[in-house]
């Protein structure tokens, strides 16, 4: 399944590691474009002056990891389109151009479904397709659960819940039922 990732799931740190995660585990394919790293890097900046520097690390690591993943179009492909945002056009151009089957993104109401099932590519939740993911392979989205969460521990010096942690994440639905395997 090929997956295109808009700006806003990419840009939190938990969500973008557990659908990168999922990706590996699930055989996905991700997809992005440069102007969506860019976003991600201008976003960064909310962090202070070292966040567009840990993006553009972030960036290259997904670029190297991922060397196909990166999707270019026509200009002309993106001036066709319509969405409620003209300032999105761009990633649903990245998606047709892509042949995404969805865009993973927390921004619905700037992707219509009947707008985007007209080019073939529907619009997804991260917290829905991630649970869907869990649903199917359990053990293995467990594991990716629990790798990050270590991870973020090790570097916080805090203990989380998973179920918090997750939720904090926007990810309330994946939280549930990674907690309730977990007792």
């Amino acid at each position: 399944m090929k997956l295109l990732f808009d700006t806003c799931v990419l840009y939190p740190t938990v969500m973008r590691e557990m659908l990168l995660g999922a990706a590996d585990a699930m055989g996905w394919q991700p997809l992005w474009s440069a102007r969506i790293f860019d976003e991600w890097v201008h976003a960064a900046g909310k962090l202070g002056p070292e966040g567009p520097v840990f993006a553009r690390g972030e960036v290259a690591l997904l670029r190297a990891k991922w060397p196909n993943a990166e999707i270019n179009w026509p200009p002309s492909l993106e001036a066709r389109l319509w969405l409620p945002d003209d300032a999105d056009r761009h990633v649903s151009a990245a998606a047709i151009a892509g042949s995404a089957d969805q865009i993973i993104t927390l921004n619905a109401k700037d992707f219509p479904k009947h707008i985007l099932r007209e080019e073939g590519v529907d619009r997804r939740d991260p917290d829905a397709l991630l649970l869907q993911a869990f649903e199917a392979a359990p053990e293995a989205m467990a594991r990716v659960a629990r790798a990050i969460k270590m991870r973020a521990e090790s570097l916080s010096g805090a203990t989380w819940q998973t179920r918090a942690f997750y939720k904090k994440a926007r990810l309330p639905k994946l939280a549930k039922a990674l907690a309730a395997v977990e007792g």
